[in-house]
């Protein structure tokens, strides 16, 4: 874990669990993309740099989930490198409590308060392309988390943040994390049908062709939303749908399960309503959905 792996002559990733790109800018001078999920992944980053005699310029986050920007506010302390983030991710980087709230959909158990789901506060401006350096890409990949983008270096890596899941993260889990349904599956026809000399997503293994695994990704979403369909075809209330999803696919309840997966399956209903497919009704004080 954090091996330092070079795809080509100046670009490289950090193998971790979520991977950090890192691009030689000079001889002497890097940035990263993203920075791993805490202060013991911003240290061995800096190990890797100090070791390489790297000096570290710009971090350049693809999305504010914690796992991606937890190494930040170390990083900055230790090197005073830049930090940009784009849109309303910008914001979740620099007030992190947003993002369990925002999961949660209210002031988060302390459960939830955790490195995992909250990463340090750290200094970050709005990225925008002009703040990237000379030869890259800014590629926007909303879906997975409000603004999140990817990158294609100058030597035409494409780094893809979380809109791709492995397949056996996915026949594991079956239910990824999905803020806007409708966005994600606009992202994955997109990357399906990219070229580049190299493909590198934060959560499957880098290759040369990521088509086939963005159309499995796209036939898991279309399965959930079909099974979550059939569920509704008598009226079923929130709660009800999660503990059928939870059995139908083996999964373990905890609060951590309850806020991503409960998140999802919230916005595959808000997808499927805005489609026509359910409708909502209330009804003894409850809101029920039902198969249109």
């Amino acid at each position: 874990m954090f091996e330092l792996i070079q795809v080509s002559d100046r670009t490289y990733y950090i193998q971790s669990p979520a991977k950090i790109g890192l691009v030689r800018l000079t001889d002497s001078e890097v940035c990263l993309i993203d920075s791993g999920n805490d202060k013991d992944a911003g240290r061995k980053i800096r190990q890797i740099l100090d070791a390489n005699g790297w000096k570290l310029s710009a971090i350049y986050n693809t999305h504010s989930n914690a796992d991606h920007i937890g190494g930040n506010r170390y990083l900055q302390n230790q090197t005073g490198c830049r930090i940009y983030a784009p849109g309303i991710e910008r914001d979740f980087t620099v007030h992190p409590i947003l993002e369990t709230a925002f999961l949660y959909g209210g002031y988060p158990v302390k459960e939830l308060r955790h490195k995992f789901l909250m990463a340090q506060e750290s200094d970050a401006q709005i990225l925008t392309p002009e703040s990237l350096p000379d030869g890259f890409e800014l590629i926007p990949l909303p879906g997975h988390f409000f603004d999140m983008c990817g990158f294609r270096t100058p030597d035409d890596v494409v780094f893809l943040a979380d809109c791709l899941s492995s397949r056996e993260t996915l026949e594991k889990y079956r239910i990824g994390f999905i803020f806007d349904v409708a966005a994600y599956l606009d992202t994955l026809e997109k990357v399906k049908n990219m070229h580049a000399a190299m493909f590198v997503p934060s959560h499957a293994a880098a290759a040369e062709d990521i088509s086939a695994l963005a159309q499995y990704n796209i036939d898991t979403v279309n399965e959930t939303a079909e099974r979550i369909r059939n569920h509704c075809a008598e009226p079923v209330c929130f709660e009800q749908l999660l503990q059928m999803l939870f059995r139908e696919y083996s999964l373990s309840m905890n609060f951590e399960q309850y806020v991503l997966v409960g998140s999802t399956v919230r916005s595959y209903l808000s997808w499927l309503k805005d489609r026509g497919d359910l409708s909502a009704v209330f009804e003894d004080g409850r809101l029920l959905w039902k198969r249109s």
